[in-house]
C-alpha cells in the first residue's frame, strides 16, 4: 500500500519540480538568451474572396513564431484593414497600400489610371506607411501611372515595396531620386557585389530577403559574400515570409526557422537589426504619433 501511494505521488512531485525549475530558468535567463523578435517585412493576407486562414489562425501563426511586427498587405486591401482593426496584443502592424484589387491587376496595374485612384482613396484611411508590394519589370516602370505613384509616395514620406528587376529599380529612382524603396527579394539572384553597388548609390534602398538565393550553402552555413554584405550593411536588410500562396502559410514555421538558423551565425547586433531592428528604424512612429 505504501509503495502504491508513493507510485501515485511521485509523478505529481516530479511535475511540480519541473514546473518550478522552468520558472527559475525563465526568471534567470538573460535578454541575450531570449529568442530574437521577428518583423515579417513581406506578408500578404490575401482574400479572393475569402482568406485561407482565419484572422485568429494568422495571429496565432505570428505568436507561435515570435513575430512581433508585420509589414501588412493584402489583395484586395480588406485583409490589411482587418489586421489593423484586430489591434492584436504584442503585434505591431505596419500597413502598406497594395495597388491590386484582384490577381489580374498584377499584369496591368501600371497602365491602369484607376489604380492611382485606388491608392489615393486607400491613403485617406490615415494609417498607411507605404505602397506595395507591386510587380514591375524593365521599361514598364516608366509608365505614367507608376511615376505618379512614386511621386505620391515621396510627397507623403511613404515607402515603396517593389518586386522588380534592376532595370525597373533604376527607373523607379529616376522618377524621383528621393524615393525610399524596399526591394522585394533583393533581386532574387542579383550578385552581392552588385547589391553593394546599388546600396552605395541609393541610400534609401533596403533589401528584403524572402526567396533570396545564395545566402546559405547546402549545409545551411552563411556564404562568405553574404556574411561580408551583412557586416558592411547591417542596417539595410529585412526578412519576410511572402505568403503569396497558401503553401507559404503551411511553410511559415520552416521559413522562420531557416532565418533563425542563419541569423544565429551572425554577431548578435547584426542579427537583431536584420530580424527586427531595421524595421523599427524604418517604420518607427512618426513625430506626434
Amino acid at each position: 500500500m505504501k509503495n502504491e501511494r508513493l507510485h501515485k505521488w511521485w509523478p505529481r512531485m516530479w511535475r511540480g519540480a519541473a514546473f518550478a525549475l522552468g520558472l527559475l530558468a525563465i526568471a534567470s535567463s538573460s535578454p541575450a538568451q531570449q529568442p530574437l523578435a521577428i518583423f515579417d517585412a513581406h506578408m500578404h493576407y490575401n482574400q479572393e474572396p475569402n482568406p485561407f486562414y482565419s484572422l485568429e489562425q494568422v495571429l496565432e501563426t505570428f505568436r507561435r513564431n515570435g513575430v512581433t511586427g508585420i509589414l501588412a498587405t493584402s489583395r484586395p486591401n480588406k485583409g490589411t484593414h482587418q489586421l489593423m482593426a484586430a489591434k492584436a496584443p504584442g503585434l505591431w502592424v505596419v500597413p502598406f497600400i497594395r495597388p491590386y484589387r484582384q490577381r489580374a491587376d498584377i499584369q496591368t496595374w501600371f497602365n491602369d489610371p484607376t489604380i492611382y485612384d485606388l491608392v489615393q482613396e486607400e491613403y485617406k484611411r490615415g494609417y498607411y506607411r507605404g505602397v506595395g508590394e507591386f510587380h514591375i519589370y524593365g521599361k514598364t516602370a516608366g509608365a505614367e501611372v507608376v511615376k505618379k505613384i512614386v511621386n505620391f509616395a515621396v510627397e507623403r514620406n511613404l515607402y515603396l515595396h517593389a518586386h522588380c528587376d534592376e532595370e525597373a529599380l533604376l527607373i523607379l529612382f529616376s522618377h524621383n531620386p528621393k524615393a525610399k524603396i524596399i526591394w522585394a527579394h533583393t533581386g532574387f539572384s542579383t550578385p552581392p557585389v552588385r547589391v553593394a553597388e546599388l546600396f552605395d548609390r541609393h541610400r534609401d534602398l533596403v533589401g528584403e530577403l524572402s526567396y533570396r538565393s545564395g545566402i546559405t550553402g547546402g549545409d545551411g552555413k552563411l556564404a562568405a559574400e553574404w556574411r561580408a554584405l551583412f557586416a558592411k550593411y547591417p542596417d539595410r536588410f529585412l526578412i519576410g515570409s511572402d505568403t503569396w500562396i497558401n503553401e507559404r502559410w503551411f511553410s511559415y514555421d520552416a521559413i522562420f526557422k531557416t532565418y533563425r538558423d542563419w541569423l544565429a551565425q551572425l554577431p548578435p547586433d547584426q542579427a537583431k537589426r536584420i530580424a527586427s531592428g531595421n524595421a523599427e528604424k524604418l517604420f518607427g512612429p512618426r513625430k506626434g504619433e
